[in-house]
């Protein structure tokens, strides 16, 4: 990811809705280094940010409706959440959830995309988002999995203004050019009951080892880690409680 803070129409956030509040937190405790702190207040429900050192890296979340489930969402910042869900609408998109205000923190809208993937829009208030960005054990990059990437390309432009770096081999998307995530086209290989969905991948100082710990944490590995032709060396994987997510490390991390 080029992008070192939050910026307008870039990833500000990302959260996991769990089954188990408890697990996941030892889990990526365990993996990342995090430290959870959950909000004390009632109004909060249970809402907790893991932080790295003192900056705000990522959130756990139970699950708040039912059906809802166990999943990491992906958040983009946005100047006004409003005017941004009225254009979803109107661009084949449907808002499921506000906007609405979060306490004093911001105001937030979850919606889904035409091609079905799920994502959330942030206008900040006094939280603007992630604290750290690309540094081991925090988000790094974002990924689409869609089945219409065609689509997606005429959506998210339209709605974000993203620019698009594409190749014959993967997309990538960008705020003025800076790329902060990518598109990959689901085919066959993925099993049909699977949606469309962000997948969040988190930097690492070394995915092999991230990989090693995820599984002997009660994890799974669900893609070997592997080097890319761009150097970076990727893996996915899912936690306890089903939640998918990758990891990544890129070769000028340190």
């Amino acid at each position: 990811m080029k992008l070192d803070r939050p910026v307008n129409g870039g990833p500000c956030w990302t959260e996991l809705g769990t089954s188990d509040m408890a697990g996941a937190k030892r889990f990526y405790e365990g993996l990342f280094g995090w430290r959870a702190e959950t909000d004390p207040r009632q109004e909060a429900g249970g809402y907790t940010v893991a932080h790295l050192g003192d900056a705000a890296v990522a959130a756990l979340t139970p699950l708040y409706q039912e059906g809802q489930p166990v999943a990491w969402n992906v958040s983009f910042a946005v100047q006004d959440a409003d005017a941004v869900a009225e254009q979803v609408s109107q661009e084949g998109g449907t808002v499921l959830v506000g906007p609405m205000d979060v306490l004093d923190v911001g105001r937030f809208a979850v919606a889904v995309d035409p091609t079905g993937a799920v994502f959330q829009l942030w206008q900040a208030r006094s939280f603007p988002g992630a604290g750290l960005l690309n540094a081991p054990g925090s988000l790094g990059w974002v990924e689409l999995m869609t089945r219409a990437p065609e689509r997606a390309v005429e959506f998210y432009t339209t709605v974000f203004g993203w620019t698009v770096n594409a190749s014959e081999h993967y997309t990538q998307w960008g705020i003025a050019g800076a790329d902060f995530g990518g598109m990959v086209r689901m085919d066959d290989k993925f099993p049909h009951e699977v949606p469309a969905h962000w997948l969040p991948y988190f930097s690492v100082a070394d995915a092999d080892t991230a990989a090693t710990v995820a599984a002997q944490s009660g994890g799974t590995v669900l893609k070997e880690p592997a080097s890319m032709p761009n150097g970076r060396r990727i893996g996915v994987l899912r936690d306890p409680q089903g939640a998918v997510f990758g990891v990544y490390r890129s070769p000028d991390e340190t």
